[in-house]
């Protein structure tokens, strides 16, 4: 038997040796669970105080790597707008610059044209001052000769007259010749006065096969030949059986004029008397001939005079229209100089216009570029905008979400917790 003394009253018991090894049993259960429980709780002490002391570190290198992050996002993010404004501002300067360019380009365009439109103006007023003076010249010369010629042709009206008379006396042996010898003696009576450096003699060179009656051939002082004519005189008696006409003997005339190298050709006839188309006048029919005159012979003087006179006015005429020549040759300088300053300053105009679309386009290429480092920097900014939001959302949770142990860790954290307040 054993005895059991209880702490608490003092008094024995005595059990056997089963009940005693029971109670020792009980006893021995209880202690080992007391001092297991004492352990467990020291172990999950342990374990809690090192898993804070873990999650403190983890959660500060975060915090740190946060703030250095939030850091560096916001030195890039002064970087980025620090570049953007100089490289903006640069542009901004470059395009201004060009503004400038153009516009003194335009003003200066605009001057050369109105300068040269002023000078034009200038030389065109000047030039139709002088051909208005040419042309008052030229009125005032028409004027006198047809004066002249009225004059002219008055006188040999009456002349007229007389060589009806002439005609009438003369003989059928004489006809021929006499014609002849009335227009040379009617040129002679005048060539000491008005025909003082003229050509008038008999046409004896007969080697072409024919040969017309008289050359006339005028000659300035300068010894210049400046007309000559080829006559042929025709004339027949009243009482001839086969009547000759006009038409017959104009294309030897012109074949004798060209061979001689006269200018113009005149019949002097009096075949025809009743033709009135021979009887008004001078006639003139170079539409069938070059230059070639069917005249009565009172007209003999007045065709050479006004031949002659127009001759020499056109001599006047050549030389003013070889004044006039010279300067529309100058107009024709000026207007070429013209042209070509026109064409220059059109090509120097579209090639600075080529550059400057050129420096828009590459204006637009650097603010294109501009724009794509914008977007870049504003997607950099939303990436860091994002991460940001990441960062700091960032939670025990989502620590622990995919690691067992730290999760299992933090879980009897939260049971000890509990119990605590409980």
């Amino acid at each position: 038997m054993n005895e059991i003394k209880c702490p608490k009253c003092g008094e024995v018991f005595q059990v056997d040796e089963a009940g005693y090894a029971a109670i020792v049993k009980q006893v021995r259960d209880n202690e080992f669970s007391k001092e297991v429980e004492e352990k467990v709780d020291s172990a999950v002490e342990i374990a809690k105080s090192k898993a804070e002391k873990e999650l403190d570190k983890v959660l500060n290198e975060k915090e740190a790597e946060i703030n250095n992050l939030k850091a560096k996002i916001k030195d890039e993010q002064n970087e980025s707008k620090l570049a953007l404004q100089e490289a903006l501002a640069k542009k901004e300067k470059e395009i201004a610059e060009l503004n400038s360019k153009l516009d003194k380009a335009k003003t200066e365009k605009e001057l050369a044209v109105a300068e040269a439109k002023s000078d034009l103006k200038e030389q065109l007023a000047k030039k139709d001052v002088e051909l208005a003076k040419l042309k008052n010249e030229k009125d005032l010369a028409e004027s006198s000769l047809k004066t002249k010629y009225e004059i002219l042709l008055q006188a040999e009206k009456e002349e007229n007259e007389r060589l009806k008379d002439f005609k009438l006396k003369l003989s059928t042996k004489m006809v021929g010749e006499s014609l002849e010898k009335h227009c040379e003696t009617e040129f002679n009576k005048l060539r000491a006065t008005a025909f003082k450096n003229a050509y008038f003699e008999k046409d004896n060179d007969a080697r072409t096969g024919s040969k017309g009656d008289y050359i006339y051939r005028d000659y300035a002082d300068d010894k210049t030949e400046y007309i000559s004519i080829m006559f042929e005189m025709k004339n027949e008696a009243d009482t001839t059986s086969t009547k000759k006409k006009n038409e017959d003997f104009l294309k030897e005339l012109d074949k004798d004029r060209r061979e001689k190298g006269c200018e113009y050709a005149v019949l002097v006839s009096m075949l025809e008397p009743e033709n009135e188309f021979y009887n008004e006048g001078i006639v003139d029919i170079s539409h069938r001939y070059p230059k070639m005159y069917v005249v009565r012979p009172q007209f003999f003087i007045p065709i050479i005079t006004i031949l002659r006179n127009a001759a020499i006015n056109s001599l006047d005429y050549m030389r003013e229209l070889a004044t006039v020549r010279a300067q529309n040759i100058d107009i024709s300088n000026f207007e070429n100089e013209m042209n070509d300053f026109k064409d220059k300053f059109s090509r120097n105009y579209r090639l600075a216009s080529e550059k400057f679309k050129k420096a828009i386009e590459e204006i637009d290429k650097t603010i294109d570029h501009l724009q794509k480092t914008k977007a870049a920097l504003i997607s950099s900014e939303d990436n860091l905008r994002l991460a940001n939001n990441k960062a700091e959302d960032l939670s025990i949770k989502k620590l622990t979400k995919n690691n067992p142990t730290m999760q299992a860790k933090f879980d009897a954290l939260k049971i000890t917790d509990k119990s605590k307040k409980k």
